[in-house]
């Protein structure tokens, strides 16, 4: 009778795949927001037939054995679209467990001696405990590389290198910088220079929410780097506040060109290139 619940497992697949569906449903894990019922049907039939194809009495004990990869390279699968999608890991966690649920209520159904129903329930449990694990560990995984994609998304988005006017650059910066986004801007802002030929680049720090010592040596460096490539820096956007700290930090910007607004930093510019803009006299209309 040891291998009583592998032979049920392969035999009523079928029974048991309705029976995880019910069990979905019961527990609110089927999400039609985030994916179809037909495919979660299509996507669950597959990992409980893979698991049952794998599973033989040698490997019902040892949830490492290499019989599983499949079953784990399905879960895997499943978990990473699941964190892409927005599933929470509560719901990810409930999609493998009421299968363990379906899977000893059929026990239950089919061995009526209650010392092999126990010692056949445990083993399972031991046995779909471990893949929820891997399930976990995937999904968390699936998860960093979301945020790790929607941050390099947003920084990219948050550092713009616009062109104002020929020879002139303008880069408004919104948020804190640190070292990593410091980089960023700086090569944007150089590949930017080294495309256009532009001469000027204005750093405009409106959307820099405090200014420390660590912040004003990483716009020192980017106006150093502006340099080496022949082109000349502007910082814009010192507000009263910002002036006050710099100079209670005893930071030295004094051999840094800096305007207290975008307009005026694009002023100079214009006077630095000995560009001059005028307005356009309106006729008089009789």
């Amino acid at each position: 009778m040891k291998n009583e619940a592998v032979k049920i497992i392969k035999a009523k697949k079928k029974f048991i795949l309705e029976q995880w569906f019910q069990n979905q449903v019961e527990n609110d894990g089927l999400r039609e927001d985030l994916i179809t019922n037909e495919d979660q049907r299509i996507q669950s039939e597959e990992l409980l037939n893979s698991f049952a194809a794998s599973l033989s009495e040698s490997n019902f004990d040892n949830a490492q054995s290499r019989d599983f990869e499949k079953v784990e390279e399905i879960l895997s699968g499943i978990a990473i679209a699941r964190a892409r999608r927005g599933f929470s890991p509560r719901e990810t966690g409930a999609y493998v467990f009421s299968l363990k649920s379906a899977i000893l209520k059929t026990l239950s159904e089919e061995i009526s001696d209650a010392k092999v129903l126990y010692t056949e329930s445990m083993r399972i449990n031991s046995l779909l405990d471990n893949f929820s694990i891997v399930t976990f560990e995937t999904f968390i995984k699936g998860r960093e590389d979301v945020i790790l994609r929607q941050t390099d998304e947003i920084t990219e988005i948050s550092t713009p290198v616009i062109k104002v006017w020929d020879g002139i650059l303008a880069l408004p910066i919104i948020g804190t910088l640190d070292s990593s986004r410091t980089q960023i801007v700086m090569e944007n802002l150089l590949q930017e220079i080294v495309e256009t030929g532009s001469s000027i680049a204005i750093l405009d720090i409106s959307g820099v929410p405090a200014i420390d010592t660590l912040v004003a040596q990483h716009l020192i460096k980017t106006v150093s780097a502006t340099r080496l490539m022949g082109a000349e820096c502007i910082i814009s956007g010192i507000r009263p506040e910002i002036a006050q700290t710099v100079v209670h930090l005893g930071i030295d910007l004094s051999e840094i060109i800096t305007k207290a607004s975008l307009a005026s930093a694009l002023k100079t510019a214009f006077g630095m290139l000995e560009l001059e803009v005028r307005k356009k006299a309106v006729p008089k209309t009789i």
